[in-house]
């Protein structure tokens, strides 16, 4: 019991066991206090002049001001009228000393957890909370074991130390990770689901493989979501647990109830009277379509935001939607209603926490704006546009009432964080060895602007860039950009010749429609080539110096489901660059097809179709550097550029190419190394024409290739080899059977 409650519990006998008065309170007067003033401790104990004294104000006065936390003794005294209030102030805190923290995000991590902080009160209590705070905060950063112990230092003018000594341990290694209950699934399957690992020796770099409670509750929901997408309505996540089994190793176990099937069953949109339901007749047509199908959380989801973006597009202001669902067996009938909300207006946007960041870069991303009927849509797009700056540790938006009963005000508080970035890396292959140093500025001078510098260097490139791009040009959505490069590539002993070349380009970029965007840029190149002493005399005729100037013309559509494991969806581009000013007035066509789908369950499929032109709108020769060849990534089996036509000795390129490649991921074969992509391939390209000798060209030979391709995470860096066996060829190809490339890069910000 401490000496607080033995005070208390006196105080309170003493004032029970005498005799009941009451009198009225002429003048107060308090006694030992040093910091806090008398009026604020009389505001504290809820007493005035005038008052009436009684036992029981006696009591609620102690209470009272025992409940301030700032007093370690009080008693009371009433005497001639006069109420004297005698305390002894808790002392001061000069320090917390976290004894035993090494690391400063550990730090940081517990110390925003503190209620207690530097110059606040000491107090008793606190103190025992604060300790299982920072045992808590410690077990969600893996470390299990760790022990706390508490010492209060007394200083001079009523102060402390508070020193925490900590001995964190060995973190809980999360030995194995096993899945219980009817979980239909394999384990291999489910753990390449959730972010935790097992603990594995060459996984040096991953935090993934010990405990930590926040990532076993992300685990559970990407769980429950994979069973939601699979049909599983009812599952249910019942329980995550870590069993001990040998020192600091756990077992984590989790433990699913996955219930019965259930499929889409009469999907309807409910309306209120005086919407025309023309607007969503293809999203009907879409419900239609599902009824039947497993149900999936992903199609309810596409289903709102069809409707939130014909909301939108119509400029319904004032609508929200609900979704009413019900399961009758294995059939789960949905409503999705649309419902007319009370019309509010945005009456001011407040911006706080930007002292780097100007405020039109923050205004320029906004869906919203003042004057505007508020629209709750809207200002979560708003919110996600700043987040995807990725200028911000933390966005957080707040709406509030405005001055009138019609008006709301958006309060946006953002924290931001260090955008600049230095980066080195170091690659080695197949095809050689690249180092790669840059510099980055992602929000320059806090106009949002990036500028970036880079150097690649190789057994046969060197290449500079430094590049300046503008995201919201002149306050529009539209991307300007600006780039310098250098660049010396010297491929004497394979393609006979060596170029120098140095130049601009400036461009803009913007949306055109949802997913679909247009560039336009121009660039000006001036550019130095040699020939090696055994070319063909056609050859060296191409040696010398050459200015160019091209616009270039590009459009793209994005359509797939995410940009990384893409598993549904396509892209697609086309891109046209034209000559204007040019010693060889070289056209070029591009243009990509890739689509992605999955043929079985956790297998990702993709088809990709490829062409490619250059041609002379004069009937020239093109320059040798701007010939074809087929990028290695899709013909594999054949060295780099080694494929194709031939001038004596040299691969020299050609004027057209078409490819195509066909992808399929493996289950996984190595279940404890979660990290490894297994992939079968099919590629299948053609290069032909050679505009100076059409003796030299090869239309007739089309080059296959099978094989198995494989993506690893390693402790040093990504690793991706394959292994090919050519179908056909041309008698000069040169074939490349394996192929691998192992690099990493390190950043500092």
């Amino acid at each position: 019991m401490s000496k607080k409650t033995i005070l208390l519990t006196f105080v309170l006998f003493l004032i029970s066991n005498t005799h009941v008065f009451s009198e009225i309170i002429k003048d107060i007067k308090i006694l030992g206090n040093e910091r806090i003033p008398s009026e604020t401790i009389i505001m504290f104990a809820k007493v005035k002049k005038n008052d009436e004294i009684t036992d029981a104000k006696a009591n609620s006065i102690i209470k009272d001001l025992y409940d301030s936390n700032f007093f370690e003794d009080i008693s009371v005294k009433f005497e001639n009228n006069i109420l004297v209030i005698s305390v002894k102030e808790q002392p001061i805190i000069k320090n917390i000393i976290l004894d035993g923290i090494k690391a400063k995000k550990f730090e940081e991590a517990i110390r925003s957890k503190f209620i207690l902080k530097p110059r606040s009160s000491y107090n008793e209590f606190l103190i025992s909370e604060e300790e299982k705070q920072i045992k808590s905060t410690l077990k969600k950063l893996g470390f299990y074991f760790a022990k706390v112990e508490t010492y209060v230092e007394d200083l001079d003018n009523n102060m402390v130390n508070i020193n925490y000594k900590i001995k964190l341990g060995n973190k809980a290694k999360i030995k194995k990770i096993s899945f219980i209950g009817d979980k239909i699934y394999k384990d291999r399957s489910l753990r390449n689901i959730i972010i935790s690992e097992e603990f594995k020796f060459w996984k040096f770099i991953s935090t993934k493989k010990y405990l930590n409670e926040d990532l076993i509750n992300i685990d559970m929901r990407l769980l429950k979501n994979f069973y939601l997408n699979k049909g599983y309505y009812n599952v249910e996540i019942n329980s995550s647990f870590a069993k001990l089994i040998n020192n600091d190793e756990f077992e984590l176990i989790y433990n699913i109830s996955p219930k019965n099937k259930v499929y889409f069953d009469n999907l309807k949109i409910i309306f209120p009277n005086d919407i025309d339901e023309t607007n969503y007749l293809n999203l009907n047509e879409f419900l239609n379509e599902l009824n039947g199908e497993p149900y999936s959380i992903i199609y309810v989801d596409e289903i709102l935001e069809k409707i939130e973006l014909i909301t939108l597009n119509e400029q319904f202001k004032s609508i929200t939607t609900s979704v009413n669902e019900t399961l009758v067996g294995d059939k789960l009938k949905i409503n999705f209603i649309i419902d007319e909300t009370e019309k509010f207006f945005v009456e001011r946007i407040n911006i706080f926490g930007n002292n780097i960041t100007r405020e039109n870069v923050i205004r320029n991303q906004f869906e919203i704006d003042e004057g505007d009927p508020y629209n709750e849509i809207l200002a979560k797009k708003t919110e996600n546009n700043l987040k995807s700056l990725n200028f911000f540790k933390k966005v957080k938006t707040e709406v509030v009432q405005g001055t009138d009963p019609n008006s709301k005000i958006i309060n946006i508080d953002i924290e931001e964080k260090a955008t600049g970035e230095v980066s080195a890396g170091a690659g080695v292959g197949t095809s050689g060895g690249t180092v790669v140093f840059g510099v980055k500025e992602n929000n320059y001078l806090g106009k949002g602007i990036a500028v970036e510098g880079e150097t690649t260097v190789t057994a046969e490139s060197f290449k500079g860039l430094l590049s300046i791009n503008n995201p919201n040009f002149n306050n529009t959505d539209k991307s300007v950009f600006g780039r310098i490069q250098a660049l010396e590539i010297d491929q004497l002993t394979d393609y006979g010749y060596k170029t120098n070349r140095t130049g601009f380009e400036i461009g803009t970029r913007f949306e055109y429609l949802e997913d679909f965007d247009i560039g336009l840029s121009t660039s000006s190149f001036y550019e130095n080539i040699e020939t090696d002493s055994s070319a063909s005399a056609r050859q060296k005729t191409q040696a010398g110096d050459y200015w160019d100037t091209f616009v270039k013309l590009d459009f793209n559509q994005d359509k797939r489901n995410q940009k990384f494991k893409t598993s549904d969806g396509y892209i697609s581009s086309y891109s046209i660059n034209l000559p204007v000013i040019s010693d060889t007035n070289t056209l070029t066509n591009t243009y990509l097809y890739k689509v992605f789908g999955e043929l079985y369950e956790n297998n990702i499929s993709s088809v990709s179709i490829f062409f490619q032109t250059a041609n002379s709108i004069t009937g020239d020769d093109i320059k040798l550097t701007e010939r074809l060849s087929i990028p290695s990534r899709r013909l594999r089996g054949f060295e780099r550029g080694k494929v194709g036509p031939k001038d004596g000795d040299d691969f020299i390129g050609g004027n057209y190419i078409t490819a195509l490649s066909i992808n399929s991921s493996l289950p996984q074969i190595f279940p404890n190394l979660q990290n490894i992509d297994i992939s079968i391939f099919f590629d299948a390209a053609n290069i032909w024409g050679v505009d100076y000798d059409s003796s030299l060209s090869d239309n007739s030979k089309l080059r296959s290739s099978v094989g198995i391709g494989v993506d690893w995470f390693t402790p040093v860096g990504p690793l991706n080899f394959s292994i090919s066996e050519v179908l056909s060829k041309s008698d000069t190809d040169i074939e490349e059977s394996f192929r691998f490339n192992l690099g990493t890069t390190f950043w500092w910000k």
